[in-house]
């Protein structure tokens, strides 16, 4: 199906379609990668992540639909509904054989995050969400943990903070969509972003849809909307199976004195 005007609708259906579509061609694509080199040392780009991103943008480009994606910047601008891509979350764990990567996918209708689809590369598992309608793991509903204190909690890490927060356990897994799926089905109890604006949107979002729709806790950091289509824009992202937890990992970041990593 190809929608190439701006004021066509997509059904929520039709979109969980085509996110499925994009994540089968970037799964064949990355299955058959053998370089595994870097291009672009700046951008920490690889060649495997040219590769992914051409096969996700085949599929898009077939349906009309906007697009902003890590590799390609936005494109199709003018239409309601845009995909937000990124081709291979993680890839330099995958570079390096580190199985935590993934295809992130969210379809944005007229400004909200409607659909996403991560679908974990490394293992085959699928996540997904609608807006309203919950949250999936290879078609089964997922739930986040109901860890409330810090001191209880298992929390995934993005960069390290100043110092020592108080938590139970901390793991750092090297893919933002994984991370926060992880929170939604109750693997990890929270995420923090510990670096300073360093998230794109492709990053979050779609593993922001399944949070929400799972029951769990989402925020930036600095109390940004997280929803955007401007590739130039970057958020700190929060998450956790409960409020109170969130509030309490907003309120230790809160506390970093100087920007980490910055």
């Amino acid at each position: 199906m190809t929608h190439t005007d701006p004021d066509r609708s997509w059904s929520d259906d039709q979109l969980v379609v085509l996110l499925g579509d994009v994540a089968d061609a970037v799964a064949d694509a990355v299955a058959g990668v053998t370089d595994w080199s870097m291009v672009d040392r700046e951008r920490g780009q690889y060649a495997a992540d040219l590769v992914a991103d051409e096969a996700a943008l085949g599929v898009l480009a077939a349906a009309g639909v906007g697009v902003v994606s890590e590799e390609s910047g936005r494109t199709r601008d003018d239409q309601r509904v845009t995909v937000i891509v990124d081709p291979l979350d993680g890839s330099t764990n995958a570079s390096r054989g580190v199985p935590w990567f993934a295809t992130s996918l969210c379809a944005v209708v007229d400004g909200e995050a409607r659909v996403a689809l991560v679908a974990d590369l490394a293992h085959g598992r699928r996540y997904e969400a609608v807006a309203g309608h919950g949250a999936t793991r290879d078609g089964v509903p997922i739930t986040p943990s109901a860890a409330t204190t810090l001191r209880s909690a298992m929390v995934g890490l993005s960069g390290y903070p100043p110092h020592y927060l108080g938590w139970k356990q901390y793991r750092a897994m090297g893919a933002a969509a994984l991370d926060l799926c992880a929170v939604a089905d109750g693997t990890l109890d929270g995420y923090l972003d510990c670096s300073w604006n360093a998230h794109g949107v492709w990053d979050y979002l779609g593993g922001m849809l399944v949070c929400l729709e799972a029951g769990a806790f989402v925020v930036d950091a600095e109390g940004r909307p997280l929803v955007t289509l401007d590739p130039a824009d970057r958020r700190t992202p929060v998450a956790a199976g409960t409020g109170e937890l969130g509030a309490a990992l907003v309120a230790a970041r809160a506390g970093f004195t100087t920007p980490p990593n910055r």
